[in-house]
């Protein structure tokens, strides 16, 4: 039984290994990069031109009370569930997983990707406040699915579909299975700590399981409202305690911040020299890590955040476009960024070539806190992160069954999801992450298509916000 279960698992690995090579092939990245640069260009540089006007009106707005009605949300309730989707194990284990097997210099196209996408995801929340409806429970509902139908029209519908299909099976992956394996590694790892030769783990993966599972159905049941209310709790408190973290382990080495500087921009051109040829990598692998785990953690392109951006009370679409440049930013330049550089300046070993995990996040902070006080911080972290990130794409994954089957298929979705939280705390997370990969890169080319399609609605709204602003400076 055990031969039969090891050979069927490594079946689906090949076979998602053929299906991901072709997914994140070259053709991908540049359809990726291609739609930012394309998007980028025709909204005039939207991102950069009008960055400041976008942190003044979602930064600087954070403390400003709003309320919403029912089946809304506030602006800010919106953001906090998109970036509890976005700020996930992505911006810890997938940063670990870019920096070893793609080297220092995937951090460089990190943030190329980050720039780049915060056009993307400006556009996508742009569309989804642009084309969203009501659903029979009075809620409001949006995103890929509903501008593709409302947007290029009824004979585009099997590309919604074709999207919510892909939406609904990656939320089971990057949204539940891979976040529920990362909290129960980072909790062992941590236990590990203080306890050595701790050998109950699997005892701890189906408790954990248990509760995250538990959890889930209760914020689930409980609709976006009970979503938006965790969400704008648990992000600030948890994105400080990991933001203040890693800002102690870089301080503590300050003086080695221009040496690591120097590793990212050699490295992104020329990796095998910073390594020194230990992970033999190329720069299309550079490249492609550094996208891969851009668009892994920050979700520009794939189309995820924008549904629930779509529950906002905001009416103005370029207004709430604004927060999708913020949580690009946030996501990607801030957090990711902390943890490359906390990775890179801590001295620990890497190991490049291998694949990172969780316990290099650890050692790092360990260099600087100890090896406990190291360990107990990163399983926090990972634990707070990965479920918001699975609260955040129970709600994508229902609203695309939605879309497809009505309330009742979300009703039995919802109870999929959360079973397979349970399944997730046991499962081989290597081949978790793979797949998880495979499908982001498979739900995010419908929503690259309707992109491209739409891109004149979008400079439309955008060129017609700024004139007006331009009117009535005092309304800035």
């Amino acid at each position: 039984m055990q031969a039969s279960w090891e050979t069927l698992m490594q079946n689906l690995s090949d076979l998602n290994d053929a299906v991901n090579g072709v997914v994140w092939g070259i053709p991908m990245l540049f359809l990726l990069v291609g739609t930012g640069i394309f998007l980028t260009i025709r909204s005039r540089f939207v991102q950069f031109a009008h960055f400041g006007y976008a942190m003044k009106n979602t930064l600087g707005k954070i403390f400003t009370k709003t309320t919403a009605g029912k089946g809304e949300i506030t602006p800010f309730q919106a953001v906090t569930t998109a970036l509890a989707a976005t700020v996930g194990t992505g911006n810890i284990a997938g940063i670990t997983f870019a920096v070893t097997l793609g080297g220092a210099g995937s951090i460089f196209w990190l943030w190329i990707t980050a720039l780049i996408g915060m056009c993307t995801k400006y556009a996508e929340v742009v569309l989804s406040i642009r084309y969203r409806e009501r659903n029979e429970d009075g809620d409001w509902v949006g995103g890929p699915m509903y501008y593709i139908t409302n947007g290029l029209g009824k004979n585009w519908r099997w590309l919604s579909v074709i999207f919510c299909i892909f939406g609904a099976f990656a939320a089971f992956g990057i949204g539940n299975a891979v976040q529920v394996g990362n909290i129960t590694g980072s909790i062992n790892t941590a236990i590990g700590a203080f306890v050595p030769g701790f050998g109950a783990q699997d005892t701890v993966n189906w408790i954990v399981g248990i509760i995250i599972a538990m959890i889930a159905a209760l914020v689930l049941i409980g609709g976006i409202k009970r979503l938006g209310k965790v969400t704008e709790t648990l992000v600030p408190f948890m994105s400080i305690i990991y933001i203040v973290t890693c800002l102690a382990v870089i301080f503590a080495n300050i003086a080695d911040i221009g040496k690591v500087f120097g590793m990212i921009f050699e490295g992104a051109f020329n990796p095998s020299a910073v390594v020194g040829g230990v992970g033999g990598f190329t720069i299309i692998q550079c490249i492609t890590w550094g996208v891969k785990r851009g668009v892994f953690s920050n979700e520009a392109g794939l189309g995820s955040a924008p549904i629930a951006h779509a529950a906002t009370s905001e009416t103005d679409p370029v207004k709430q476009g604004l927060y999708g440049i913020f949580e690009v930013f946030m996501d990607t330049i801030v957090i990711c960024t902390l943890t490359g550089l906390t990775l890179l300046i801590s001295g620990i070993d890497l190991n490049y070539g291998v694949k990172g995990t969780t316990a290099l996040n650890a050692a790092a902070f360990g260099t600087v806190l100890g090896d406990k006080a190291g360990s107990l911080i990163i399983a926090v972290s990972i634990a707070l992160f990965a479920l918001s990130t699975i609260l955040s794409w129970g709600l994508y994954g229902s609203r695309c069954c939605e879309y497809m089957l009505g309330s009742k298929g979300m009703k039995v979705y919802q109870v999929i999801f959360v079973l397979i939280v349970i399944v997730g705390a046991k499962m081989d997370l290597g081949l978790t992450w793979e797949i998880a990969d495979t499908l982001n890169g498979l739900m995010a080319i419908p929503n690259l298509v309707a992109l491209l399609g739409l891109s004149g609605v979008v400079v439309k709204l955008t060129h017609d916000h700024f004139a007006e602003q331009k009117k009535s400076p005092l309304q800035k």
